[in-house]
This record gives C-alpha cells, structure tokens and sequence, in this order.
C-alpha cells in the first residue's frame, strides 16, 4: 500500500478549508484516510496552517509521498528541513546537537520573516485605512464649501433683494417728497 500525504477539501463553496491527511494512494480525494495530520486554510493572509509536526516527521520517514501542496506546506514549516538535518545524522555528516542547533536557528529565522510578513501587512492595511479616511475628509470638506457657498450666495440673495425694496421705498419717499414740495410751491405761487 503506498501512503501518500495529500488534502482532503472541506468547507463550503467558494471556501475551501482542508485537511492534511495520509491516505492510499487509491482512495479518493475526499475519502477514507488513514490519519489526520493537519490542516490548511489558504484563505487567510499568511495562510493558516495547523500541523502536527512530530506525525509528519513520522509519516515523511516512513516513506509517505507528499502531494505538491503537502510538500510545500511541509517545507514551509520545516519538516523536510528536519528531515533532511536527520538523514545527514545517520550518514555521519555531524551529531544530533549540531542538527538540533541548525534546526532551531533555522525555525528562529523562518519566524522572524513570518513576524515581518504580519507586520508588514498591518501596516499596509493601516496605511490604506489612512488614506480611505484622508480621501473620505477631502471630500467631506468639499461638500462643505460647497454648502457654505451655496449658503452664502443664497443669504447675500435674499439680502439683496431685502434691501431692493427699501431703496425703491426710500426713492419712492424722496419723490413723493420732491412732488409735495413742487406742488407746494406751486400752490403758494
């Protein structure tokens, strides 16, 4: 029977959520297996990968066959780096403290670019929320200026034509003065 390290696919549509599972090669996709050993989601940012790494080791020595996918996921969290520091133990290459010390700087290193990774992203996303909320006052402040001017064209309207009545009324006065005194003088002449 060979083994295989593959993904069964669970989640609903549109959102794919899987299982890392060893299986026979001959089973379907989402069919029996023989363990889980994880999961994957790859709809986070970095993707959510949740492995029992002392059963992957286990399956990857007893000779299971990852899947592309698998294989990655494995590499990324440092089973086949283990692996490998493990089969150069056995060959002589160097003991086990020097691949335990290879091992654990390289984790360490792995870790902090994760870290970087995650920061970055926060950051980008405050910056983006930034901008949307800069963008978002520009415009608030146009429409603004544009109410105030609205406004203020509309009272310096009603003013004006407050004030057209009062002058028609203050000339209407003056002439009806002038008059009275035209038909005053004429009467006493």
């Amino acid at each position: 029977m060979a083994v295989k390290l593959r993904l069964a696919r669970h989640g609903r549509k549109s959102n794919p959520f899987y299982y890392i599972v060893a299986t026979d090669s001959r089973t379907p996709r989402d069919g029996k297996f023989i363990e889980r050993i994880g999961s994957y989601n790859p709809k986070t940012n970095p993707a959510t990968i949740d492995l029992d790494f002392d059963k992957a080791l286990t399956w990857i020595m007893n000779g299971a066959q990852p899947s592309d996918t698998v294989s990655r996921i494995l590499s990324y969290k440092g089973v086949l780096m283990k692996k490998h520091l493990l089969e150069g133990v056995k060959k002589g290459a160097f003991n086990e403290a020097e691949a335990e010390k290879r091992f654990t700087a390289w984790v360490n290193e792995k870790q902090s670019k994760i870290h970087s990774k995650i920061s970055n992203l926060d950051q980008a996303k405050r910056n983006e929320e930034k901008a949307k909320f800069e963008a978002e006052k520009l415009v608030k402040e146009q429409r603004a200026e544009a109410i105030a001017k609205k406004y203020s064209d509309a009272v310096k309207a009603e003013a004006a034509a407050k004030e057209e009545p009062a002058e028609d009324v203050v000339s209407e006065t003056v002439v009806d003065e002038v008059a009275n005194d035209e038909v005053a003088e004429s009467t006493q002449e």
